[in-house]
């Protein structure tokens, strides 16, 4: 990770340094089953929840490395911060935006988690600074449905009601801000980063405008945003 820039986000706290190393595990839940006169069959089912796990250093000082959004903060905002996403009970957004030394994005992990545990490590060895690892899990939005059941003389009929449905976004605008792609904001907006060409279509000439401002040819299909450009997110 020396080579590469990456920005790691535990929903809205940029972590000041980034881990050295990030584990994701992408557990699956197929079944090996033996047949009669048939031997072995993988049985392949849905992907089990994905678990990530990582160590991040927490800085009493302020480093030139460490980053800050909003200035320098010392370890206890951090601590604090890990304290409230675990005992919140809610999950949040998991985000590490990558990108080579040269300004080249590549791929960035956008994900809903819960925060499972963290552990504080101190050492001497380390000053006043601190270790944190933490373990995440996936988390996957999920719902139920009402059955209403109707009683009559002859016999009962019953009928399944779906849990009503989010009113779909409206048009609105956006700002880019540090760390920002269009995969990154259609995720957020969408629910999908894949439906980052909605909002490339809907501001190409602004971006475009935007990437020859900045030095570029064009944006390479939107590969290029830049802080501080508003974009019109459409409606869903």
């Amino acid at each position: 990770m020396a080579e590469t820039g990456y920005d790691f986000y535990l929903d809205k706290c940029l972590l000041p340094v980034a881990p050295g190393k990030l584990d994701i595990k992408i557990n699956n839940a197929n079944k090996t089953v033996t047949l009669i006169n048939e031997g072995e069959v993988n049985m392949l089912k849905q992907a089990k929840l994905t678990e990530i796990e990582f160590e991040c250093g927490i800085p009493q000082a302020n480093y030139p490395f460490a980053v800050y959004k909003a200035g320098f903060r010392e370890a206890d905002y951090f601590l604090n911060y890990f304290e409230q996403l675990k005992s919140s009970r809610k999950p949040f957004q998991f985000i590490v935006c990558r990108q080579r030394p040269d300004g080249r994005k590549l791929f960035n992990t956008n994900m809903k988690v819960s925060l499972e545990d963290y552990r504080i490590t101190e050492e001497a060895s380390d000053g006043f600074d601190l270790a944190v690892k933490v373990k995440l899990k996936q988390w996957r939005d999920y719902g139920t449905k009402t059955v209403k059941i109707t009683l009559s003389s002859s016999r009962p009929k019953a009928s399944a009601v779906s849990a009503r449905a989010a009113s779909p976004p409206s048009a609105q605008a956006y700002t880019v801000v540090k760390g920002d792609c269009l995969w990154k904001i259609a995720k957020r907006f969408y629910g999908s980063g894949s439906r980052y060409t909605v909002i490339y279509d809907a501001n190409k000439d602004i971006i475009e405008s935007t990437a020859r401002k900045y030095g570029k040819a064009d944006s390479n299909h939107g590969h290029w945003i830049y802080p501080g450009t508003v974009l019109n997110i459409p409606a869903a």
